[in-house]
């Protein structure tokens, strides 16, 4: 994975006001933690954070007023409504250091002939890797799957130096029947409509 370069200032400057004011000036409040050290908040700028996390896990090297930091993205704070980036947490990371991540699953292949229906139980896969080699994403076969059939999480290929970070039992994909409709019972409506006719 390629890394991400973004310089980024040292945030003095705390609350719901400040915040307004960074966002105003298309930067994002972010906080950096890890490693036991203490935590570190920073400004980012909003352009450049936005294309760095359209990766997942994306690799960034942080220039702090000269100072170098290795992060990967642990949590993204969107606006609910607008979408765009109001703050985020990052996990300071050493070349070589195994962390613990998910990746999205990808499929290919098709199932069994039939109106079979494929259900995603987990749509990330908890994985550890090395901080500068997280895959994007992790890709497994479907082709032939019937009703019934699971995809165990590990039965799902992984790159190299890639390893579970869940129990291998764990049910990623399953593969369901399609239910038929069934007709409505006819004669449901009306029952009991002489009830209280007499007096």
């Amino acid at each position: 994975m390629a890394e991400v370069k973004i310089s980024a200032e040292i945030r003095t400057e705390f609350g719901k006001g400040a915040a307004r004011r960074t966002r105003r000036a298309n930067k994002v409040p972010a906080v950096i933690y890890g490693h036991g050290a203490d935590t570190v908040h920073v400004t980012l700028p909003g352009h450049d954070l936005m294309m760095a996390l359209k990766t997942a896990n994306a690799l960034i090297g942080l220039d702090i007023e000269g100072r170098k930091e290795l992060v990967i993205p642990k949590a993204v704070q969107r606006n609910p409504l607008k979408g765009f980036i109001e703050h985020v947490d990052l996990l300071a990371v050493k070349r070589g250091e195994k962390v613990t991540v998910e990746v999205a699953v990808h499929t290919e292949g098709d199932l069994a002939p039939g109106a079979n229906l494929l259900e995603h139980v987990l749509s990330t896969l908890p994985v550890e890797a090395e901080a500068t080699h997280i895959p994007d994403s992790v890709t497994v076969s479907i082709a032939g799957l019937d009703a019934g059939a699971s995809v165990l999480a590990k039965d799902i290929p992984l790159p190299s130096g890639t390893t579970l970070a869940v129990d291998e039992d764990t049910v990623v994909l399953q593969v369901l029947a399609a239910q038929a409709e069934e007709p409505a019972a006819e004669g449901a409506e009306g029952e009991g409509a002489g009830e209280g006719a007499q007096a």
